[in-house]
């Protein structure tokens, strides 16, 4: 099957479609269903050609040409729809490709359009090298951004989220997409990544280390331009923040703790002055002395991680010399055995405090994970049970943190104002999430904003979960109130279709009888006597008093569903009311037995006796008479 599709009529391209010509299309086609098509061609033509063949009545009819050119097929308009349908079909093309090196394995990169993918670190200097990427790609046809940060699978070490936050932004307003990746070896991620998206470019930016830094290595750049091959061009971008030093990890002392780490340090430099002083006093033998000094460097370890370890192990191998290994009181050892012994104390004391400070971060991580893990089961069983409200939401959200308010801020549009969803907490409220001291974006117009200090990287992990879930709860109460509000009023219009279908027969009989009383009096043929003539007369005011009345249960019935009429509920006897509501029944047609032991009703009397009134009325109307089969 042959079939044809004008590009304005793609699901997608609705909104720029309509941005372009003023127009919305009513009548589009999921995107997908053309890309499943075994295949697509693209019929191409000039908006002049197009134009022309309009103007001779090729596409149209001879009185409809005038008005489709100086509208919607104006020059401008069949530019932009040309250019929307090159590059639809050069993204199925590229979709194409993409196929075909994944069928046949293609590892090597085909150069088929620039793909620059931006190495980021975290660090400030993202913004410079993600404007430089946007300019390299606005100098070929059809380039693309691709801006990757890469974390370790341990999570021990993260960027500023914020920064991170800010980064992203930015790359999405230039053009480009944002992508997150864990590898433990930065160099083969960032490689991988660029070969698998079929990337030209990689700008990367200078390093921030120090010149003795590096003595461990080349670093991610140099590796990374080592490693690209011939098809990968990189690009080292030099920036501000270049050799201005990283700084020494802080992540460890973060997760033990600033007491852990006084302690630590106190026991590595500390300690062994204090053992000093003791085996001085108690001579134990050097073997001794050596595992008092090891265990000294264990118990640093465990209190403040790797870096007092080693400064316990350098100052206890220092004093072991000094005061314990002949000779005495000199930086030599005279004993090859001794020296060995301290050779070996070093190299355990090393390994045993690298092993004991892995330990105590596995054991932190794996503490934080079942916390995370916690946390995430609480918000998967209010998923499921639908439980949570938005109000109780954020309250956990600010007990689990330890903040001290919690806001789920909303906008319309990109230059809209923010608004409050829902809030909890002391303090002045937050009106933009760039005020609040954590801010956790969800999609691209809410934001959950926390107030209070400001959070390590790892807990915005199980923040993202509670913002996203936060967002749930708010289109799920929003969707609760549609729901209500569309409930009421189908309720509302099956109790007016029921009411005008029951009263239709209602109106019909007092004004056919009005209708043949009039007729009868304004007839010149009947001589109408005047008893005659006050008889119809009464006839025609009781049918208008019985549309009256029934007009008047109309309009209280439609006050009643707009809200106008409020019921007065009260608690009241039923035998104040009943005899009011027959007041236009005929006595005789009516036993009236009310017993003593009927309890009190809470009910609007007005409302109750107009029911009971239209009720009784019915009935006597349309009761057979007394003795009839």
């Amino acid at each position: 099957m042959i079939s044809t599709v004008n590009i304005q009529h793609l699901e997608s391209l609705g909104d720029v479609v309509e941005s372009i010509t003023g127009v919305r299309q009513q009548e589009t086609v999921p995107d997908e269903v053309v890309r499943r098509a075994d295949q697509i061609e693209l019929v191409d033509m000039s908006p002049q050609a197009l134009r022309r063949r309009m103007a001779h009545g090729n596409i149209y009819q001879p009185d409809k040409v005038d008005a489709a050119l100086s509208n919607y097929f104006r020059p401008g308009n069949l530019t932009a729809l040309r250019e929307l349908a090159l590059l639809w079909v050069a993204d199925r093309v590229d979709e194409y490709l993409q196929q075909y090196r994944s069928e046949h394995r293609v590892s090597r990169i085909w150069g088929s359009r620039e793909r620059i993918v931006v190495g980021l670190t975290g660090g400030p200097e993202g913004r410079t090298l993600i404007r430089r990427a946007a300019r390299l790609a606005e100098k070929g046809a059809g380039g693309e951004v691709l801006a990757v940060y890469i974390a370790r699978s341990d999570g021990l070490t993260s960027a500023s989220p914020k920064e991170l936050a800010v980064q992203r932004t930015l790359v999405e307003d230039l053009g480009g997409t944002f992508h997150h990746v864990v590898g433990d070896d930065i160099p083969a991620a960032l490689l991988d990544f660029a070969r698998g998206v079929n990337a030209t470019q990689i700008v990367l930016g200078s390093s921030r280390r120090k010149s003795w830094q590096y003595v461990f290595g080349p670093g991610v750049g140099a590796t990374v331009a080592r490693e690209s091959g011939p098809d990968l061009d990189v690009h080292i971008v030099t920036h501000e923040e270049a050799a201005k030093g990283r700084g020494l990890p802080v992540s460890r002392g973060a997760r033990l703790g600033r007491a852990r780490l006084v302690w630590g340090w106190v026991a590595g430099l500390g300690g062994p002055v204090l053992l000093t002083l003791v085996l001085n006093t108690v001579h134990l033998g050097l073997a001794n002395d050596v595992l008092l000094y090891l265990a000294l460097t264990v118990a640093a370890a465990l209190l403040g991680g790797l870096y007092p370890a080693l400064a316990s192990a350098a100052v206890g191998s220092l004093l072991l010399n000094w005061f314990f290994t002949p000779p005495v009181h000199r930086i030599t050892i005279s004993d090859p055995r001794n020296m060995l012994a301290l050779g070996i104390f070093v190299g355990v004391a090393v390994s045993v405090a690298s092993v004991v400070d892995v330990a105590a971060r596995r054991t932190h991580q794996a503490a934080r994970l079942r916390a995370e893990s916690e946390i995430l089961s609480f918000l998967a069983g209010n998923v499921l049970r639908g439980e949570t409200g938005l109000e109780d939401l954020l309250e956990r959200v600010r007990e689990t943190f330890g903040m001290e308010s919690a806001a789920l801020l909303e906008r319309a549009g990109d230059v809209a104002p923010w608004t409050c969803a829902g809030r909890v907490g002391a303090g002045p409220p937050v009106r933009r999430p760039e005020d609040a001291d954590v801010d956790m974006p969800v999609g691209d117009h809410m934001a959950l904003a926390l107030t209070g200090r400001v959070l390590p990287a790892e807990d915005r992990r199980v923040l993202a979960a509670f913002a996203a879930q936060a967002a749930v709860v708010l289109d799920r109460r929003r969707l609760r109130e549609e729901a209500d509000r569309a409930r009421a009023l189908a309720e509302g219009n099956r109790i007016r279709t029921a009411l005008l279908a029951a009263v239709s027969h209602d109106l019909r009989t007092p004004l056919a009888g009005i209708k043949a009383a009039v007729t009868g009096l304004r007839s010149q043929d009947v001589a109408w006597s005047e008893e005659d003539r006050a008889e119809l007369l009464e006839g025609i005011e009781e049918g208008a008093d019985r549309l009256d009345h029934l007009v008047g249960n109309l309009l209280d019935m439609s006050r009643l569903q707009t809200g106008t009429v409020t019921p007065l509920i009260r608690e009241i006897d039923v035998d104040e009311v009943v005899p009011t509501a027959l007041g236009g029944v005929p006595e005789a047609a009516v036993d009236l037995d009310i017993p003593e032991s009927l309890p009190m009703v809470a009910v609007d009397a007005g409302l109750l006796e107009r029911s009971m009134a239209n009720l009784v009325e019915n009935a006597v109307k349309y009761s057979p008479p007394a003795g009839a089969s």
